[in-house]
């Protein structure tokens, strides 16, 4: 007899939003997998959820190989997941004149962007055989506009959104949704080194109950919380000179150097 219980495999989840978000379907009675690249603590989450059955897939979503090895261990223990969250994300400050800082800003792309690719690359095939499915990308309101200090993580969320809305129109008829989660400020250890203030912050776990929402829904696009949605409208239709002026003093993420 097959297991009735909600399949959802989660990456980034040993800490912030995928934690959350973890700890949110397990208690919600879900089997999950969960992946992220530091094993120990992975499975120290993944000992102290509820439920059984829950996997810890130790990879690097931006290693084609490795997920698709972590997909197939999950497929293999539970069958494909109804859910696939593509949540791994790095968010630090950039300045382009440092030249050391070109290796952070590609490990930022290939995470925030390529491992979107490979997080869904090893289900999408066997979920349009299935016809059904969901598949969620993590983007940010910072892919509105470029945030001074910020650019990496600009352009990462901005090519993100890009990337699922394509993704979203392609798999239309295939009955798999694509979800994009936009989030705004959300209480994590990414967000607690930020110098500056962050209107409507939100707890992790009130912001995983509003993501499973949207999710459940399979809502096509959505700012969470709702209020930096309407910050978002204003700053894509303010004119230059406006963004400019308002932003260009504003205080900057601190730079992280390579590890």
């Amino acid at each position: 007899m097959s297991d009735p219980r909600q399949r959802v495999f989660i990456t980034g989840a040993s800490s912030g939003i995928g934690e959350a978000l973890a700890r949110h379907y397990a208690e919600s009675g879900a089997v999950l997998g969960l992946v992220a690249r530091k094993a120990e603590r992975l499975e120290t989450f993944v000992a102290s959820l509820p439920g059984e059955g829950h996997m810890a897939l130790a990879a690097d979503v931006a290693d084609v190989p490795a997920m698709q090895a972590a997909a197939e261990a999950f497929i293999a223990r539970h069958g494909l997941p109804d859910i696939v969250i593509a949540n791994a994300g790095i968010s630090v400050g950039i300045l382009t004149e440092y030249a050391e800082d070109f290796e952070v800003f590609e490990k930022v792309l290939r995470t925030n962007v390529l491992g979107l690719f490979g997080t869904f690359h090893p289900f999408i095939a066997r979920m349009r055989e299935r016809r059904q499915g969901t598949l969620v990308g993590i983007a940010s309101v910072a892919g509105v506009r470029g945030l001074p200090g910020g650019s990496a993580y600009s352009a990462s969320k901005a090519a993100a959104r890009r990337y699922l809305e394509s993704l979203r129109v392609e798999m239309r008829a295939s009955g798999v949704k694509v979800v994009t989660i936009a989030p705004g400020y959300i209480r994590t250890p990414l967000t607690a080194v930020n110098p500056y203030g962050m209107p409507f912050l939100l707890e992790a776990d009130e912001a995983a109950r509003r993501f499973a929402r949207a999710i459940a829904k399979g809502t096509s696009y959505c700012v969470i919380p709702w209020q930096m949605g309407f910050v978002a409208r204003l700053l894509a239709i303010a004119p230059n000179w406006l963004f400019d002026r308002a932003f260009a003093k504003a205080k900057h993420k601190p730079r992280k150097l390579p590890t």
